[in-house]
């Protein structure tokens, strides 16, 4: 077991944001978190890398307990958190951008190296506009550097908050293949994404979030065969 959430309960003030959440996510899987704006998804995102502190409840990743822990210990562990909105360093470069991404590897110069090829492989516009400032990159390119600079740290797992928000439906589209392409490399991936159909496509497995509490889970082509679902959030 990679990652296990137990009875999460999470608050922003004395507004509830997540009602005793229990997920598990097993080593090598892709799965995706389904919900309308406001179900908690991207609360449950920021809680498991130790940006929010949960009220109650336990979470465990590779069977340590890490829901008191703060966020850059998480980083160091192998938790890599894309949040939505992209939120790069716009006046910096593409490589020094992807650079921020290593800063737990700090030493590890030649490793850091060879990271940063491998994410030049799957997004070569990267390597071409290493040297563009970010805030000058397109919504799809700058996803891209936000989705690399996640890899920089060479996570076991990461989490990708609304990758597909603001981006052309063609961009979308090779998004999803690298998504699909990194997780089949061997990296575990939690997906946050309001595009269902597009998500539980390349998923194992899924869940629904509603108002803070875990309504449906399964497989992903169970879960896109679920009439609710399809009402919801595929519009069928």
């Amino acid at each position: 077991m990679l990652l296990k959430i137990q009875d999460i309960e999470t608050y922003y003030g004395s507004a509830q944001a997540l009602k005793g959440v229990s997920l598990k996510v097993e080593k090598g899987e892709l799965i995706s978190i389904l919900g309308a704006n406001g179900a908690g998804k991207t609360t449950l995102l920021r809680t498991i890398s130790g940006l929010i502190e949960p009220k109650r409840g336990t979470i465990d990743f590779e069977g340590q307990r890490i829901d008191r822990r703060g966020a850059e210990e998480i980083v160091r562990l192998g938790i890599s958190h894309c949040p939505e909105g992209r939120k790069l360093f716009p006046q910096m470069t593409v490589y020094k951008n992807l650079l921020l991404g290593a800063y737990v590897r700090k030493t590890d110069t030649e490793g850091t190296r060879e990271t940063m090829e491998g994410i030049f492989g799957l997004f070569p516009v990267l390597k071409n506009r290493r040297e563009q400032l970010a805030g000058t990159l397109s919504g799809g390119e700058q996803q891209m550097l936000v989705i690399g600079r996640g890899l920089m740290s060479r996570p076991k797992l990461l989490m990708l908050d609304e990758p597909s928000l603001g981006i052309a439906p063609l961009l979308v589209d090779r998004i999803f293949e690298v998504i699909k392409d990194i997780n089949r490399r061997g990296t575990t991936i939690l997906l946050v994404e309001q595009n269902a159909a597009v998500a539980l496509n390349i998923a194992h497995r899924g869940y629904v979030l509603e108002t803070g509490e875990i309504l449906l889970s399964g497989e992903a082509e169970q879960l896109l065969n679920e009439e609710k679902v399809k009402q919801a959030y595929i519009g069928v």
